[in-house]
């Protein structure tokens, strides 16, 4: 065929007969393919005209295809590819068309759901090259079976012509399936009349039917054939324009008319539902360029429908229906004009701002999901008329312990400013409005006589929370205007908590939470700053650690007195002095390797702060400060780092890990020190790794500590949010693979040697389960025959969080693939067994108990 194919016309009825006997009855799936794409050229190209019914016989007779591939098939072939052929072959030629209608239908009617959602896919293909004449031909057949599928109960069955059952929904993936395949139908039988018709007059046959089918289901849209029916009319909106008009004339008017009828009254929910669900289809039918000239389908509707939707929004019970209603409406492109929304914003402000309207957190939802789409395309009306209610709504202080409701509503606020101020014209507004109202609370002089300062503590958290997560938001979705905060926003939080610090250290900016939610929002803006501010900025920020001069750095609304300077390090620096640290390493930490100062240069810096980390620091916050500022430093720098790392390795290892003179409290420190050490090297696939991890492993033989130095390994595999992309990390793909391939099998083999005392074996069981819990099951998977048994030794670890991790990667096995599910199932006593044991109530907390009770059915299913 491929080399002689014009000899093969020539032959004419010869070939085409002889072909047709060679290839009937064919089995071979590898034949097959051949066979379809030969049959699928001879449809095409040469004159089948005496031979369709013998082509149709060798054809059809394969479809629908239920062939299944054996398992480690060589020849890779799959039922799609079969099934892809031979629709190449079905859509070939229209001289199928009379022929294959018939079989398609038989298909729907008596076959398998696999079997239907194969035929309308089919179908959905063939009809364009059947053509419009026999599609409008037999659309009434067509559609009186597709309806089947659709769900769409027949109310005509003693009326229509061509409608013969009542039927029942079938499963949402056949539905699906045979709503397009009614788009392709409709698209077949009207693409070639679209010029010729002028008016909903012009629109006959199937179209017409259907759309009075599904209106005089609607009658009734409390029902649940009302679903199905409107999906119907849905579809017909991304056919023709010509059946999308006319169906939104018949549909629209309709609607609205029943909602209007007092008669109609409690039916009022169900309607805007069904109008949702409309105005949502002729959004999405429309393209996705808009220009002026672009028609709108629901242009001649839309006031109609914002009347509705005025009435829907004012009853508590038809609310959440009618703001759902009027999203639709305001996503719609070029639909609404400038003092619609104007309006809209309006009367969304004031279902939200009454306090008497009986709103929720549905409802709260709903009117912010319409403004927050408002404030992306017109964020002039949020500014002018929502920020002012929003802002005037919050209080000056923060509400007492006592007053939980006041408490419910700042949230509320809150809520509604995080959601609707992304934009980069409100975000301005939000982070005036709300960083004046924080220093307005943490002035240091207003609360030296006030005892209980945790109220305004919690409301300024409250505040700054806010900014963070609209930040994070805004970061997301790649908004330039986030890097010029650097200049505009960073500043005056640094000049607020330093000040706090420096001058009035009972100050509400000194609590150590606002120090932790503001590092978050100065980390999101440095992330974002180009490299030639960002060098500037950390250049500023290592400044402060040489010299401690804060005047320039924090310059701000509080003013230093001559001489003011912060030392973090010295052994006088306060508690909350030493909590800065935390605001520094955020913008250390999503820094560019090339404005960080470079080894040598900056070596003694940072193994000071490493001893500094272990032997002067107060709490967690500042431990973890120096601990990320360091892994950061080291990620970027690992190449020419090497004297710093072996420092590591031969001075502070020695002196606070392994020394048994330092305290347990100490040596654990160290540890955790050590772990973000090594997550800088794991990231990047450093070949200095596996002597930090063997230091860890030397642990396992010292009874006091091997607990904690078994959980480390976990630790280092674990996600984190430092040593990232967007803080511009050194990352290699496949890193979490390399170092569990490096390490999985050491800690098998420990635990498994007996040789090795009782506690040095449970602490490499403690290895295991701390890191499988920390890596995907991909990662492990290859291994699991193995592990089932020193996991299962895993449920009889006294730590109650251990059996619980256990527990969970036991589920993770019992509902992954069939291999993992017969190998749990091979354990199934034992596992009932050690379940029922940490069930029992002395011996598992009440949390974990809960939880896992359920799972003794799961794993033993």
């Amino acid at each position: 065929m491929a080399r002689n194919r014009d000899e093969l016309k020539m032959m004419g009825k010869t070939f085409l007969s002889g072909y047709a006997s060679l290839a009937e009855g064919e089995k071979d799936p590898r034949n097959l393919l051949v066979a379809f794409a030969i049959a699928r050229v001879i449809l095409i190209e040469f004159d089948i005209a005496e031979h369709v019914e013998s082509l149709f016989n060798i054809t059809y007779c394969y479809f629908p295809i239920t062939f299944r591939p054996p398992p480690n098939d060589p020849y890779g072939i799959t039922t799609d590819d079969l099934r892809k052929a031979l629709r190449g072959c079905l859509s070939a030629s229209p001289s199928f068309g009379t022929l294959a209608i018939p079989v398609f239908l038989e298909k729907l009617t008596a076959g398998s759901p696999t079997t239907k959602r194969d035929t309308l896919q089919t179908m959905s293909i063939c009809f364009p090259v059947y053509g419009s004449a026999l599609a409008r031909t037999s659309a009434r057949r067509l559609w009186n079976s597709l309806k089947l599928e659709a769900g769409l109960l027949d109310v005509f069955a003693q009326m229509s012509p061509y409608s013969e059952q009542i039927f029942q929904p079938t499963d949402p993936l056949t539905e699906e399936e045979a709503l397009k395949t009614t788009q392709a139908l409709v698209e077949t039988i009207y693409q070639h009349e679209e010029e010729a018709i002028e008016s909903d007059d012009d629109v006959q046959g199937l179209a017409r039917d259907v759309c009075e089918e599904c209106i005089h289901i609607l009658r009734e849209p409390e029902k649940n054939q009302a679903k199905p029916a409107i999906k119907v009319l849905c579809a017909f909106m991304s056919t023709t324009p010509s059946v999308s008009r006319y169906t939104l004339s018949q549909a629209i008017p309709h609607l609205v008319k029943l909602f209007l009828n007092p008669d109609e009254i409690s039916n009022r929910s169900p309607i805007l539902i069904l109008l949702t669900d409309l105005v949502n289809a002729a959004r999405d039918s429309m393209p996705s360029e808009v220009t002026h000239t672009t028609f709108v389908p629901m242009m001649p509707y839309k006031d109609e429908v914002l009347g509705l939707v005025s009435v829907g929004s004012k009853a508590a019970t038809s609310r959440i229906p009618a703001i759902g209603l009027l999203r639709g409406l305001v996503s719609t492109k070029m639909l609404l004009s400038d003092e619609e929304l104007g309006f809209i914003v309006h009367s969304a402000n004031e279902i939200f701002m009454d306090e008497g309207a009986g709103n929720d957190d549905f409802s709260d939802a709903a009117i912010l999901e319409v403004l927050s789409i408002i404030s992306q395309n017109a964020p002039q009306h949020i500014e002018e008329q929502t920020l002012p209610l929003l802002f005037d709504a919050l209080p000056g202080q923060a509400p007492t312990r006592d007053a939980p409701l006041e408490r419910i509503k700042v949230w509320r606020i809150l809520l509604a400013l995080k959601t609707l101020c992304v934009h980069q014209r409100l975000f301005e507004v939000l982070v005036i409005r709300l960083t004046t109202k924080v220093d307005l609370i943490c002035l240091p002089t207003k609360h030296d006589s006030i005892e209980d300062t945790e109220p305004d503590a919690a409301y300024v958290h409250s505040l700054l929370k806010t900014i963070a997560d609209t930040l994070t938001a805004k970061v997301k979705a790649g908004h330039p205007d986030v890097a010029k905060y650097i200049d505009r926003l960073v500043p005056s939080l640094y000049n607020l908590f330093f000040y706090s610090a420096l001058q009035r250290e009972q100050a509400i900016a000194t609590d150590y939470r606002l120090v932790r939610v503001t590092s978050d929002i100065i980390a999101s803006i440095t992330q974002c700053v180009p490299v030639q501010r960002q060098g500037v900025f950390i250049a500023a920020v290592f400044n402060v650690f040489s010299s401690g001069k804060v005047h320039d750095f924090a310059e701000g609304f509080q003013k230093f007195p001559a001489g003011t300077k912060l030392h973090l390090f010295d052994s006088s620096a306060t508690t909350v002095q030493k909590n800065l640290l935390a605001l520094l390493t955020a913008g250390v930490a999503a820094a560019y390797s090339e404005v960080l100062p470079p080894p040598p240069s900056i070596d003694m810096f940072l193994n000071d702060l490493l001893r500094w980390s272990i032997l002067h620091t107060d709490n967690y916050l500042q431990r973890e400060s120096a601990w990320h500022l360091i892994s950061s430093v080291l990620n970027k720098h690992a190449d020419t780092a090497t004297a710093s790392l072996e420092d590591k390795i031969t001075n502070f290892w020695p002196k606070f890990i392994a020394s048994s003179e330092a305290s347990i409290e100490q040596r654990r420190w160290g540890l955790q020190a050590w772990v973000w050490i090594c997550k800088a090297l794991v990231v990047q696939k450093h070949t200095s790794l596996t002597r930090f991890t063997d230091k860890i492993f030397e642990l396992f033989a010292e009874k006091e500590i091997s607990w904690d130095a078994a959980k480390t390994l976990g630790d280092i595999a674990s996600s984190d949010q430092i040593l990232t992309k967007c803080n511009h990390a050194v990352l290699k793909i496949l890193h979490t693979q390399r170092f569990v391939n490096g390490i999985l099998p050491r800690i098998i083999t420990g635990a498994q040697d007996s040789s090795k005392l009782l506690h040095e074996q449970t602490a490499y069981l403690v290895a295991l389960t701390s890191l499988i819990k920390a890596i995907p099951k991909t990662a492990y998977a290859h291994e699991m025959k193995t592990l089932m048994p020193l996991l299962l030794r895993g449920l009889e670890l006294p730590d109650f969080d251990i059996r619980a991790d256990v527990i969970d990667t036991l589920l993770a096995a019992a509902e992954g693939d069939t291999s993992d599910q017969n190998l749990v199932s091979e354990h199934a006593p034992a596992l009932v067994t050690y379940m029922l044991r940490n069930s029992i109530f002395h011996e598992m907390s009440s949390i974990v108990r809960v939880i896992r009770l359920p799972s003794i059915v799961r794993l033993t299913r």
